[in-house]
């Protein structure tokens, strides 16, 4: 037997174990109901009003989020790509810190940070602004999940930009192309892959996300997270809820071929 074959032994144990045997009992409950029938009832559940409506709320606040990360962390990448080593990597450790703290302890700083009289507020009325009452809301859930979800965009998008030649950039600049020309013109086509990567990373734990929008919108907030999560726990309507989870992944695995696709035409225009 081939060695290499042994030594992925253990991988492709875990992954039979904790995640194609889950989904195919996922698919089990889904496809099936208390009376032993099998039926798609839940499954199409999904497009029931008040569960279309928190999937529609979810695509927003997810696409909300994964803008705003890459608007914050395109030119932070930009901006680490000019420093210097030292500086460079002090400022890739403040990015990446917040990923060894604990997500619960995260969220709920945030918590105390939004609340009425939170640290936001003390600091707006430090400064003469009106208090603002983002506690409980969608803006604080957004919030959270950019908080959350900025280091999957920063570090794919870092790592292309990071790919690109110097002597490129200074052709161009060479043959008289402004920051701009520069930027639009090879820094946005040649980072793609790394965009399109963070993308993916942020847009499809923000999508399925129920923890953030539990505790930053006080339970009046429902995404399908959780809706999901709700039949799950409180319900115990496992069919349900498998059901919709069901439905929810096939949606994403749609966004993600999309997604890939894109990235592999990108890959081909570079290779040519």
């Amino acid at each position: 037997m081939n060695k290499r074959a042994l030594l992925a032994g253990p991988y492709i144990i875990w992954i039979a174990g904790f995640t194609i045997v889950p989904i195919f009992i996922l698919i089990w409950y889904a496809l099936g109901n208390d009376r032993g029938v099998m039926t798609a009832e839940n499954v199409l559940a999904i497009f029931d009003w008040l569960h279309l409506k928190s999937l529609w709320l979810s695509l927003e606040l997810s696409v909300i989020a994964t803008l705003a990360c890459f608007l914050l962390a395109y030119p932070l990448a930009i901006c680490l790509r000019r420093l210097q080593v030292g500086r460079k990597a002090m400022l890739l450790l403040i990015v990446i810190l917040p990923m060894w703290m604990n997500f619960v302890l995260r969220i709920m700083a945030w918590q105390i940070i939004l609340a009425k009289n939170g640290l936001l507020n003390h600091a707006l009325a430090f400064c003469g602004l009106p208090a603002q009452d983002w506690a409980n809301s969608v803006t604080a859930i957004v919030i959270g999940m950019v908080y959350d979800y900025l280091p999957f965009m920063v570090l794919p998008i870092y790592n292309s930009v990071m790919d690109i030649r110097q002597d490129i950039i200074e052709a161009a600049r060479d043959l008289g192309a402004g920051y701009r020309e520069v930027l639009l013109r090879i820094l946005l086509p040649l980072s793609l892959p790394g965009i399109i990567s963070g993308i993916t990373m942020v847009f499809v734990p923000a999508l399925t996300t129920f923890a953030i929008s539990d505790m930053l919108g006080g339970g009046k907030v429902m995404l399908i997270g959780n809706v999901i999560e709700q039949e799950f726990m409180q319900s115990m309507n496992w069919h349900l809820g498998s059901g919709l989870s069901l439905a929810l992944m096939a949606f994403v695995l749609v966004s993600m071929l999309f997604a890939f696709e894109a990235d592999v035409e990108q890959k081909g225009e570079k290779m040519l």
